[in-house]
């Protein structure tokens, strides 16, 4: 029996999870004056592959079951991972408190379609425009922190405020996945 032929964007996907133990290795030994940087540029390709992988399999028509499994993974995984690196680098609540939204609403929604895939009329809900602005901000908040180290300068401050932003348009993008899944949720209530 011969293995399917695996996609480019899953290889892809699968490339961001392999980064994943890089850019610990990079953030804790790195040479420290260019593991800011190191680290950032890591980041920054997992950050690539992320939209170069989506990009593709709509572009070739490689979508597929296991990407869209793998793909969302891979990407709570690394910003998730970040974020940690972020939280102990800075040691603020600033940072932690974000952190802590965008990682708790991850868990919520997925928790969320996982129910829905086996409860809900709905089955699933596609990514919002709120949600993909969300990443943009996200990722460019991390990738900023991550650069400039735990140094008080203007780009640490903007990647703060980028961060903040971030985790609003999580909770409102959390907030509409909850709004469209609530005739579904609230009707297992009345029968409990």
């Amino acid at each position: 029996m011969m293995l399917k032929r695996i996609s480019t964007p899953n290889i892809l996907t699968g490339l961001r999870i392999l980064l994943i133990p890089v850019l610990v290795i990079v953030f804790y030994t790195a040479p420290s004056e260019w593991r800011y940087l190191a680290s950032a540029g890591v980041f920054s390709l997992a950050a690539i592959t992320d939209w170069l992988d989506g990009y593709l399999a709509r572009k070739w028509g490689q979508l597929t079951p296991f990407g869209a499994f793998l793909d969302p993974v891979a990407d709570k995984l690394i910003v998730a991972v970040a974020l940690v690196l972020l939280v102990e680098l800075h040691a603020s609540a600033l940072l932690a408190v974000p952190a802590v939204v965008i990682v708790g609403r991850e868990i919520v929604v997925s928790a969320l379609r996982e129910w829905m895939a086996h409860y809900s009329e709905m089955r699933s809900v596609a990514v919002s425009f709120v949600g993909k602005i969300k990443t943009v901000f996200q990722m460019a908040a991390i990738i900023i922190l991550l650069g400039v180290g735990p140094e008080k300068t203007d780009a640490m401050i903007g990647g703060y405020l980028m961060l903040y932003m971030a985790a609003g348009l999580t909770l409102w993008s959390m907030y509409g996945y909850l709004k469209l899944a609530w005739p579904d949720l609230s009707s297992g209530m009345k029968n409990d």
